[in-house]
């Protein structure tokens, strides 16, 4: 795991222009994965990931102008069935009444292997999943952490050369979700095929992948490694999805001016540029505070929330900002709903980038 300079097309992997035209929808989405990288497709409810996912699989049709190609070979023009894809379900879709041993031995079975030698791969596979124990239960006798963990060894079983992974995390609860978080990045990293997942979680798609690819509207609005897109957010969502708040305004040196707020920026800059800074960074006063009037403006609470160990407050401006503070500092300033305040970001906190 870690971002790999090479790309898709150096080195085989997936190479894809996924177009799927719906009667109020379209996606189109370009796509590379190199073998061996975690590709994490993140975006809104409705955005096109999961309409990405089934075009790869061959479940979506694709439009005109699309193509899927994998290690050079055209992919698109093959069935389903006949891709070589693993694919592990939001709900893993086991069958219920097959052993976990059979649920993995499904697939080379389906693509003619005999019999013994599917069940000889699949005890492997469950060993490497740390299932070995687990080859004769059902689906049902199983903990929604091991149900995963079969998911992916049944996927695996058919040795191929694409893995989808769809919000395959979403179905456990947090404690088990941390752990196998833990085990699925171990397992991925073994893996020397391309990877997609599709995730609404960031933490998932941080820990798992190697890059990001962000769609809004079925189209990409940012890309790249994990930790350059949560320092340079490029649009609300994404700025909501890493804790950010996100402004965009117009740079002079070391101001920029949004509406009518001018934040001091360590970084200097010309034209159209975003700031960005943590809920942390944002102080707030019951009265006007003395000194610069730079990083500084009036807002009223629109609400009042616990966020982890501390409060958020979220504060409708312009501009709307969202203020993570103590307990004791909600005691002490007496905050309520509707209640103005003055918020202060400190300018050495601030992160500044062109638009």
């Amino acid at each position: 795991m870690g971002g790999r300079p090479v790309t898709a097309g150096e080195r085989g992997g997936l190479r894809a222009r996924l177009i799927v035209e719906r009667a109020a929808f379209r996606l189109g989405v370009d796509l590379e994965a190199a073998p061996g990288e975690v590709v994490a497709l993140l975006g809104p409810n409705g955005a096109g990931k999961t309409t990405a996912l089934r075009a790869l699989a061959g479940l979506a049709a694709l439009g005109e102008g699309g193509s899927i190609d994998l290690d050079g070979e055209p992919l698109h023009t093959l069935p389903a069935e006949r891709r070589p894809i693993g694919v592990v379900f939001q709900d893993y879709l086991l069958f219920p009444h097959l052993s976990a041993l059979d649920n993995v031995a499904f697939g080379p079975r389906c693509r003619g292997v005999p019999k013994a030698e599917a069940r000889r791969l699949a005890a492997a596979l469950l060993d490497r999943v740390g299932l070995a124990g687990h080859a004769a239960a059902r689906p049902r006798q199983l903990s929604g952490g091991q149900a995963q963990r079969v998911a992916l060894a049944r996927a695996l079983a058919v040795r191929p050369r694409l893995l989808l992974l769809d919000e395959p995390l979403a179905a456990l609860d947090a404690h088990t979700r941390l752990e196998i978080r833990s085990e699925l990045r171990r397992h991925l990293a073994g893996f020397d095929g391309a990877t997609v997942l599709v995730t609404h979680d960031a933490l998932d798609a941080m820990v798992l992948a190697d890059r990001l690819v962000v769609i809004e509207n079925g189209a990409v609005v940012q890309q790249g490694p994990p930790a350059e897109v949560a320092r340079r957010p490029q649009t609300d969502y994404v700025a909501r999805l890493v804790g950010l708040n996100l402004y965009r305004g117009m740079a002079d040196g070391h101001l920029v001016t949004v509406g009518d707020v001018v934040f001091s920026v360590a970084e200097r800059l010309s034209g159209p540029a975003f700031v960005a800074f943590s809920p942390a960074a944002v102080a707030l006063y019951r009265s006007r505070p003395d000194g610069t009037p730079r990083n500084l403006w009036r807002c009223r609470i629109e609400g009042i929330e616990p966020h982890g160990d501390g409060i958020r407050v979220h504060l409708e401006g312009p501009p709307s900002v969202a203020a993570d503070v103590t307990p004791a500092a909600v005691v002490d300033l007496d905050l309520g709903r509707g209640q103005e305040v003055w918020a202060v970001v400190k300018a050495t906190e601030t992160h500044a980038y062109p638009a």
